[in-house]
């Protein structure tokens, strides 16, 4: 229980992320029906950039401070605006260097008639979330282990949904309990989006990551990655992706846009590679 968000938050991978987790989320948001949002890993919710630990570490100065330094393209802009009027809010509330995590983002961008779960085993994390969402009766907090809470919290009652995972991959062999984690929750739930966060170090242990997904039950998972290196050295944090369980329609269409916008923007290496692609078709 060592990791600590607060050191990363607004680094390239949040900007990657929380662009998707929006984009998905205004999908859903769409329709009238209600949807029920879980994030197995949430964090404390909301971030000080200014704080001791994003300062000592400084990866938000590459990740949301590139991003907001110029102005992007209409249509990518457009695309990330849902995102960037959160950020705006936040800051507007909070102060000019507070930054979303996901909880806050899927709180901001879900409506009365939506539900959040959020899942934090850090304790003294737990408990600065449980503040941040003080007097929204939408939310709920539990201290829990988020890999408990995946097999445990779905299927929500609502039909409709998205479950977030976003392990802190700590551990060794974190990407094959990712794989088989979210495949025994598919086979509960298998109408729900699924948004599967990963690091990109070894580039190989990541395709047996990806080769594990293909050969089990998901079908129709989209592959969403973004390297900010050439991604040549293992030992390097040099991307990061999301597998995309039952995408919204409009998902790869945005992506098309929105991954060479912020390739552009986030990568320290020329020709840093990204992909946006099928990795399991519908069956």
């Amino acid at each position: 229980m060592n990791y600590r968000h607060a050191f990363h938050a607004g680094n390239f991978a949040d900007v990657l992320k929380h662009a998707v987790l929006a984009r998905v989320l205004v999908h859903l948001a769409a329709k009238d029906a209600p949807f029920r949002v879980i994030d197995t890993h949430a964090g404390i919710g909301l971030y000080d950039l200014a704080s001791e630990e994003a300062e000592r570490t400084q990866e938000w100065r590459g990740g949301i401070g590139r991003l907001l330094d110029a102005p992007l393209a209409a249509d990518a802009a457009e695309l990330l605006r849902p995102f960037l009027d959160v950020i705006d809010d936040v800051r507007a509330q909070h102060g000019p260097l507070a930054y979303p995590g996901s909880p806050e983002i899927a709180r901001r961008l879900s409506r009365r008639q939506d539900r959040i779960t959020l899942v934090e085993k850090h304790p003294r994390d737990a408990e600065a979330l449980r503040e941040a969402m003080a007097g929204d009766k939408r939310v709920k907090v539990i201290a829990l282990d988020g890999w408990t809470a995946l097999n445990a919290y779905v299927p929500p009652a609502e039909k409709r949904g998205l479950v977030l995972v976003d392990p802190p991959f700590e551990e060794t062999g974190e990407l094959d309990r990712l794989a088989a984690a979210a495949a025994k929750a598919w086979t509960k739930w298998s109408t729900g989006t699924y948004l599967l966060w990963y690091p990109v170090k070894d580039r190989r242990e990541v395709a047996t990551f990806h080769e594990a997904v293909r050969g089990g039950p998901i079908r129709k998972v989209l592959r969403i990655e973004m390297l900010v290196t050439g991604g040549g050295d293992p030992r390097l944090f040099n991307g990061s992706g999301l597998l995309v369980v039952n995408p919204p329609w409009t998902l790869e269409r945005d992506m098309a846009v929105l991954l060479p916008a912020l390739s552009a923007r986030l990568r320290r290496e020329a020709g840093a590679p990204f992909r946006c692609d099928w990795l399991s078709p519908e069956a």
